[in-house]
This record gives C-alpha cells, sequence and structure tokens, in this order.
C-alpha cells in the first residue's frame, strides 16, 4: 500500500501477503498477513526495520519516493527474523553509505544471512541516538522473540517501534489503525499470533513490559498487523494476560485423537455433559483435521483442557502427540485439566497423555475413562463425570 504518515516525519511503509500460505512455512494464513517497516525522515534518514525479500520490489521503490533522492543514513534493524530482514541487502546495494543500528547479539546473525557489513554502529541497552530532532532510545528485550530483540523509542514523537511485540496475523485491508478496524475481526488473530509465536516466553514479556512502563507511549507501530495510537490498552492489557498464562475466558476445549470414531465418541459425550452443567464456551476439536495453531489459541483463550487419544502403535495418536509437544514446549500453565482414551489391542495414548499431564504439573480433573475399543456405559458415565467436575472447576 502506499506509505501512510503515523507521527510528525514518520511513515509506514507496509506490504500485505494474501499469497503465503504459510508463515515461518508452518502456520496457516488464511487471513494473510502485514509486514511493517518505519521510515523517518529529517536531517537524518532513519529506515527502522525491512520486509519479507519476496515484497520488496514496490518497498524499495517507496523508499525512494520518500527520500527524494537524498540518502538513506540508518537502518535500525529490532529483530533479525527474514520476514523483517529479508529486503536489507537490496537496500545496502541501493544505500551503501547507510549505517546498521544494532546490539551485539544482532551483528551475528546479520552476518550470518547476509556477509560482512562496512558501516555498524552498536547500541548499548538504554543508549540514546541523537538523528536531528529525534531522540530514539533502544531498549533490549530479549526472547520476545528472538535473543536479539530490541525496540526503539523516538522521544519526540512517542512512537515505540515494537518490532515483532504487540503483532498480528491478518492484512491491512484498508485501515491501517487500530481506530479504523473492527478490533472483534482480529482479536483470535492477535491471540494466535501470541501463543504460537511468542506464547513460549511469557516471562521475558513480563520483563519487557515492565522495562517500557516509564515510556510515555502515544504509538505502538509493530511490524506486523495495526499501528496502535487510540486504545493502547486494549494491547498491552492482552499481552499482560497472556504472558502469565491466564485464560481470558471461562469454557473448555475439548481435543480428541480418534481413528474411527469411539474416542470422539467419548469426547461428543463430555462436551454435552458440560453444557448441561451450564458451560456455553465449549470448543471441540479433531486434532487429525484442525491445525494445531487455532487449538493453541483457543487453549490461551479457555480455562479448561480435556484431551482424549486412542492409543496407536503401542503409544498415543500421532496428531495428539504432536499437539501435547507444542503445549509441553510452550509451558501452558494455570488451566483446569481432565484426561480420556481408548485402546484396543494395546494401550498408551492415555498413558502418555497421564505423564504429559504429570511433566507439566497439572492436576488432573475427575476419573481417567480408558475404553476398550468402544466406550461401554460405564466409560460414558465416567466421561459425564469428568464433564461435571470440569463445569465446576472452570465455572467457580
Amino acid at each position: 500500500m502506499e506509505p501512510i504518515t503515523i507521527a510528525k516525519d514518520t511513515w509506514l511503509l507496509s506490504v500485505n501477503d494474501r499469497r503465503t500460505h504459510l508463515f515461518e512455512n508452518y502456520w496457516p494464513l488464511p487471513n494473510g498477513v502485514a509486514y511493517n517497516s518505519y521510515l523517518i525522515l529529517g536531517e537524518k534518514n532513519v529506515l527502522i526495520d525491512t520486509v519479507e525479500y519476496g515484497h520488496s520490489q514496490y518497498y524499495i521503490h517507496e523508499i525512494e519516493e520518500l527520500l527524494s533522492g537524498k540518502e538513506l543514513d540508518y537502518l535500525i534493524i529490532n529483530h533479525m527474523e527474514p520476514d523483517h530482514s529479508g529486503a536489507i541487502s537490496l537496500i545496502l546495494k541501493r544505500y551503501p553509505q547507510c549505517t546498521i543500528v544494532g546490539n551485539r547479539k544482532t551483528i551475528p546473525i546479520l552476518e550470518g544471512f547476509f556477509g560482512k557489513v562496512a558501516k555498524i554502529h552498536l547500541v548499548e541497552d538504554n543508549e540514546i541516538l541523537e538523528v536531528g530532532n529525534h531522540r530514539l532510545h533502544f531498549h533490549f528485550i530479549p526472547m520476545v522473540h528472538w535473543p536479539e530483540t530490541m525496540v526503539t523509542y523516538d522521544e519526540s514523537t512517542g512512537v515505540l517501534f515494537s518490532a515483532d511485540a504487540f503483532g498480528s496475523f491478518g492484512t491491512l485491508d484498508g485501515g491501517v489503525f487500530d481506530d479504523e478496524i473492527n478490533l472483534e475481526f482480529y482479536e483470535n488473530e492477535f491471540r494466535r499470533y501470541y501463543s504460537n509465536i511468542v506464547g513460549k516466553y511469557g516471562q521475558q514479556v513480563q520483563k519487557a513490559l515492565a522495562k517500557l512502563q516509564g515510556l510515555t507511549i502515544k504509538i505502538i507501530a509493530s511490524t506486523h498487523g495495526p499501528v496502535w495510537r487510540t486504545n493502547l490498552n486494549y494491547i498491552i492489557s492482552k499481552y499482560d494476560l497472556w504472558s502469565k498464562y491466564n485464560a481470558e475466558e471461562k469454557g473448555a476445549v475439548i481435543v480428541f485423537g480418534s481413528m474411527y470414531g469411539n474416542t470422539e465418541r467419548m469426547a461428543e459425550t463430555i462436551a454435552r455433559e458440560l453444557c448441561v452443567q451450564g458451560v456455553k464456551n465449549i470448543r471441540v476439536y479433531d486434532s487429525s483435521k484442525t491445525h494445531a495453531s487455532f487449538i493453541i489459541s483457543d487453549i490461551w483463550r479457555f480455562n479448561g483442557l480435556i484431551l482424549g487419544s486412542c492409543a496407536y502403535n503401542g503409544s498415543i495418536f500421532t496428531p495428539m502427540g504432536d499437539l501435547i509437544a507444542k503445549l509441553e514446549a510452550i509451558s501452558i500453565k494455570n488451566r483446569h485439566v481432565a484426561l480420556f482414551g481408548s485402546s484396543s489391542w494395546g494401550g498408551g495414548g492415555l498413558r502418555i497423555l497421564e505423564k504429559w499431564a504429570e511433566n507439566m504439573k497439572f492436576e488432573v480433573i475427575g476419573p481417567k475413562p480408558e475404553a476398550r475399543c468402544a466406550p461401554n456405559k460405564l466409560n460414558l458415565q465416567e466421561c459425564k463425570e469428568i464433564a461435571r467436575e470440569m463445569a465446576a472447576a472452570i465455572l467457580q
């Protein structure tokens, strides 16, 4: 899209990617994604982050148009992931006198991707760089979500260039500011982005939020999604909640792994009884059908989690095994958990789920029924007992 002014002397350069199916070649993008870069014009011209390489043609053209023949003095690298650093080589080729601004953890990654860079200005945490009328403060926020990640704060405009923090999946379809869009439309994509991309690093996010508290932030300019200028507390409060691993709402996510429908029948029984007990937010997922990123997003949203798996080759059903491995990797906690499963000639699914819950230090709610082949009346009664005890826990 055309460059858009977000503050005095400050431009948003954003490209919408509606063609890429998988972010990081893994996370589905049904609503696409936007890559945001920013340009400050003045006595010194400063570019902050770039965009993904495949979308750099018009991006470079827009920079040339804004500079109108002037030089680009600095390129600040807040984050080196290739969806934001992909155009660096083209920028340096077009503006060879440009100085790269980064920290000591930035440069090894930069040189790993692009080789030696001629002009580098290393900054320390809390350092200030004066560029004409703009005083740029650098604050390191390591592991939100790479070790070199930092944010740049412009004292003169109150803009926080926040790298991937406060970002979102989803393209910018006309509206680029938070007050121009329907936040309800983006809410699931904010959460899905956080829970799957940043979610593992809740402790680091808490440290970053504490570090940024002293700044007078008027605008949050992330490298993905909308620019925040009106309701900054909305996204900041979400990050505070999510990074404490606290659920947003009372409800239950039921995820099952089923080959022939028997474990699914147990999940359906639990779901119905949850409803009878007064739970209105119920999400039931087939782990074979729905991508884990959507399931994880709802697990972040609701405070109840019920997992069930059939046995598969003496172990857990593979898609369920993949899901619980991801949940362990991102250290999900503060959820009410229940388990169930099925077996035929040999078990394994429920046993693996029990071991997972033990490793995660979850206290499992209710019975843990394991149907032999098809669920019998006792198994289904135990499923209803799971639902009753889970409802009491999540609604209290």
